[in-house]
């Protein structure tokens, strides 16, 4: 039986389709790549973990690995910058000065910086937090101590004052002061980790969770330091 003229032109059911070959990079002025470059590397280790390679990462971003290099010569480099842009520049110098604004109440502020304090720790940033620590890196500890004097000593001051306690300037805050908060703040943490690590159902009103969770520290804080009126026995701060 012979084929018709158009079967003997179709090619065999088995050729394969030509390899499209890699489009080249759009052009972009220097700045721009650069940041680009930075929010698709906050993207990719966060998905792959900091073991990711700058091969994959400029396949992902439709760039060559040269192009990459010139902005960033090594990875090190590139996950400082990484680092840089993800943890302390997202780190608002308004939250110390609005915690300790005395013009409004002291759980209002609190709240408020819990609220924009959740925003910040988005899916890369809670994985590749976790990633960091985990690989023994000093950039934990460099945030940490960054949080605590910079938003959580102030806090314990301002917790001072609402429970009508000496300021810091009189008796300087305590580590069990700092260690107390640091359960209370851990807390509210948790539940980034909870929501990005263990994708676990969650009360989807962080609000209310913050609400309810600062109402009872400062409760709290006001009973065992005898300041509410009851008669148990102080603890001094």
């Amino acid at each position: 039986m012979k084929r018709s003229p158009a079967e003997a032109k179709a090619p065999p059911a088995t050729a394969k389709a030509p390899r499209r070959q890699q489009r080249p990079a759009a052009r972009m002025s220097g700045p721009d790549r650069e940041q680009q470059i930075v929010a698709g590397a906050i993207r990719f280790f966060a998905e792959v973990g900091l073991a990711g390679n700058t091969r994959d990462l400029a396949e992902r971003l439709g760039i060559t690995q040269p192009l990459l290099y010139r902005y960033f010569p090594t990875k090190q480099l590139l996950l400082e910058r990484v680092y840089a842009d993800l943890f302390f520049n997202r780190l608002n110098r308004n939250w110390r000065k609005d915690l300790q604004d005395r013009s409004r109440p002291l759980l209002e502020r609190m709240c408020a910086f819990y609220a924009e304090y959740a925003a910040v720790q988005t899916y890369e940033w809670i994985r590749l937090y976790m990633s960091i620590g985990l690989a023994g890196s000093e950039i934990n500890a460099r945030y940490i101590q960054q949080v605590e004097q910079e938003i959580l000593v102030p806090m314990c001051n301002e917790i001072r004052v609402y429970c009508g306690l000496p300021d810091q300037s009189v008796i300087p805050i305590s580590r069990a002061e700092l260690e107390h908060v640091w359960v209370f703040h851990g807390g509210l943490f948790y539940y980034a980790i909870r929501k990005h690590i263990y994708h676990a159902a969650l009360h989807e009103d962080f609000d209310t969770i913050v609400d309810r969770a600062t109402r009872a520290l400062l409760q709290g804080i006001r009973a065992i330091t005898g300041t509410d009126g009851g008669d148990r026995p102080r603890i001094p701060v």
